[in-house]
């Protein structure tokens, strides 16, 4: 029956995907209680964190981007049963860590310069600087830890993801009480404690992830702390080379939203504040299937390892048709509820008039938005990252960005539409990356199928 390989990888990768998508709520619930905390304190205290984020988000996303390489490398040597390689390619990935670490440390240290330049208010300048060079002091851990999750997902052995989750969010909201109010004899630090508590969260998921990876039967068996081996520059290299593309898909889209928000700014408080809320509310769906492409990139990564192309080729398909599926339907409760979305954020009327007409326009990108995003997943599990980044910049911020600010801000088609011209922008972009990621996907099977009949083996060295 030709129906049941799909079903089986279907069932395989929510299997994979739940505990990862667990952990992407509580890191989402850290985000959120870090503003809601603040705010308690002053706007001034909640609106550090919020800008304070706009820096230190990319650059540590940059280095996550970086780290991800691991985690098609470690699968596919699992699936090829070449487990003595596997703590080598963990031990070069910490090398590689530090040393992207070391300069990102230093960028985040020196980037609140560009408040001075901005003009911003000296008390709010004041109060993000300290949240920035709070966090500052975690990154090290946040990195290593990024590393030893690989390793674990490599392995298809998603639990930890989930358990440390939560560790995470244990030590974040009485951290975060301790350092904003000065409990426990600590000075009262405002918003400026959300970073110190962050960092502080980073160390914690750190520590417990090294618990377990020595105490879990499979983890241990790697034997990755009894001996590290040294650098080996070609084998960083050939991760960094993996790596780097990945880190700059996600900077690239990471910094359109940030460029949209900017654009949008001039146009009113009420404007950015519909578009923010049609964001956020975009940003929570999207962890879905953001969690699936995570579990997909390990499927592929794995089958292609057992010298399983057609397997690796039907996971890739079944979690593309799944996450589609799955958009319609958030699609459809999106347009359904889309006025009691933005009632839970507002019940200032013309901020909720525009944040649900954006909302319909979300509901649209949804499908493409999955395409692409488990798309590139499924490339990541081929190991084919370069073609990501090329297509990414390209759908984003050639096609979609113009777009929106030519639909948006200016009356060369039609009347300027502000906010709904950006979103139809999006919509653009998102559309071309999944049909060019699809079509990559396309050439990548044929190249398999290629080296597969050939008798070469599907995986290379590490």
């Amino acid at each position: 029956m030709a129906f049941k390989p799909f079903f089986a990888e279907t069932v395989h990768l929510l299997r994979l995907c739940a505990p990862i998508l667990v952990a992407q709520i509580a890191q989402t619930t850290m985000s959120f209680v870090d503003t809601v905390m603040a705010g308690q304190v002053s706007a001034t205290d909640m609106a550090a964190v919020a800008v304070a984020t706009s820096f230190w988000l990319p650059i540590i996303l940059l280095v996550q981007g970086i780290v991800m390489a691991l985690t098609p490398i470690i699968s596919q040597l699992n699936g090829a049963r070449r487990h003595g390689e596997v703590a080598g390619a963990v031990h070069q990935g910490f090398w590689l860590t530090l040393l992207v670490t070391l300069p990102a440390m230093l960028a985040l240290y020196y980037s609140p310069q560009a408040l001075h330049w901005m003009d911003v208010d000296p008390v709010l300048a004041e109060k993000t600087t300290g949240y920035l060079h709070g966090i500052l002091w975690g990154m090290p851990a946040y990195a290593l830890y990024q590393v030893l999750r690989n390793f674990s997902e490599g392995l298809s052995h998603t639990l930890p993801t989930m358990i440390i989750g939560f560790v995470g969010l244990a030590v974040n909201i009485p951290a975060n009480y301790a350092l904003i109010h000065g409990k426990f004899g600590l000075p009262a630090l405002g918003g400026v404690g959300c970073g110190y508590a962050s960092a502080l969260v980073f160390w914690a998921m750190l520590g417990a992830m090294i618990l377990y990876t020595r105490r879990s039967a499979l983890l241990g068996s790697f034997a990755i702390f009894s001996r590290l081996s040294a650098p080996d520059p070609a084998r960083i290299g050939r991760i960094f080379r993996l790596g780097f593309p990945i880190a700059m898909a996600i900077f690239c889209e990471v910094t359109l939203f940030t460029v949209v928000a900017l654009l949008l700014a001039p146009l009113g408080s009420e404007v950015v504040a519909g578009h923010q809320i049609a964001i956020n509310f975009s940003s929570m769906v999207f962890m879905l299937p953001l969690s699936l492409g995570m579990a997909l990139t390990i499927r592929v990564g794995h089958r292609l390892g057992e010298n399983q192309a057609s397997q690796a080729r039907i996971a890739s398909l079944a979690g593309i048709g799944f996450g589609c599926l799955l958009a319609v339907f958030t699609a459809l409760a999106t347009v359904l509820g889309r006025d009691a979305i933005g009632a839970i954020y507002t019940d200032n009327p013309r901020v909720l008039e525009l944040a649900s007409s954006l909302l319909l326009l979300a509901a649209l990108y949804q499908i493409s938005d999955s395409a692409q995003v488990i798309g590139a997943a499924a490339l990541r599990g081929y190991k084919d990252t370069q073609m990501i980044f090329y297509i990414t910049l390209f759908a984003y911020w050639l096609c979609g960005l113009p777009v929106g600010m030519v639909l948006g801000l200016t009356d060369w088609l039609v009347p300027a539409m502000g906010p709904h011209g950006f979103w139809i922008g999006f919509l653009v972009g998102l559309s071309v990356a999944a049909i060019l990621l699809i079509r990559r996907l396309r050439i990548i099977y044929e190249k398999v199928d290629h080296r597969d009949r050939a008798g070469l083996p599907l995986v290379d060295g590490m």
